[in-house]
């Protein structure tokens, strides 16, 4: 192979390595899409800190149709859930339920060496649209700054540099 189609190789691949990580940096969830009606274990990214410092901290606002959000503790950090009224009542295993939990935050350590995963298991009501997506605005609290995945895309526009991880409802599947 020439020297020419060796460098433009490389650089073919380092250009590839570096949309990746763009895509890539900031706070995801795992899996993108379910139905209403169901339930479903979110699973939220978090492949670095702030700018070079490590993650102290991590908030998520839970959206109107997510219910009967029960998280997943992790050892060494300090779970809070903060509790709300709900935009309006639901119907979960037959009892009504008016009220639940609004936010998640897990205070701890996490370098920005490394990578880690917070988790909650909800329902997805069934009356939440489908075809649209449902949005987790996700406050990233570092030693040195704060990342906020908080901006929801217009209708049909560009996405943002910040965007809140987003979930796209499919249809209710039938019992």
């Amino acid at each position: 192979m020439s020297r020419f189609l060796r460098c433009a190789s490389m650089l073919a691949a380092l250009g590839l390595s570096t949309i990746a990580g763009a895509v890539h940096a900031h706070v995801t969830i795992e899996t993108r899409e379910a139905p209403a009606g169901s339930y479903y274990k979110a699973v939220f990214r978090v492949p670095h800190g702030c700018g070079g410092s490590d993650t102290r901290k991590l908030r998520i606002r839970i959206p109107d149709g997510v219910i009967g959000v029960k998280p997943q503790p992790k050892p060494g950090w300090k779970l809070d859930i903060v509790q709300g009224n709900y935009d309006k009542p639901y119907t979960l295993h037959g009892a009504r339920v008016e009220q639940g939990v609004k936010e998640l935050s897990w205070t701890g350590d996490l370098p920005d060496a490394y990578y880690d995963e917070f988790v909650f298991n909800a329902y997805l009501a069934d009356d939440v649209p489908a075809g649209k997506p449902l949005y987790f605005p996700v406050v990233q609290e570092c030693d040195k700054g704060t990342s906020r995945w908080i901006e929801i895309p217009a209708n049909n526009g560009p996405r943002p540099p910040h965007p809140a991880p987003a979930l796209r409802i499919l249809p209710a599947q039938p019992h």
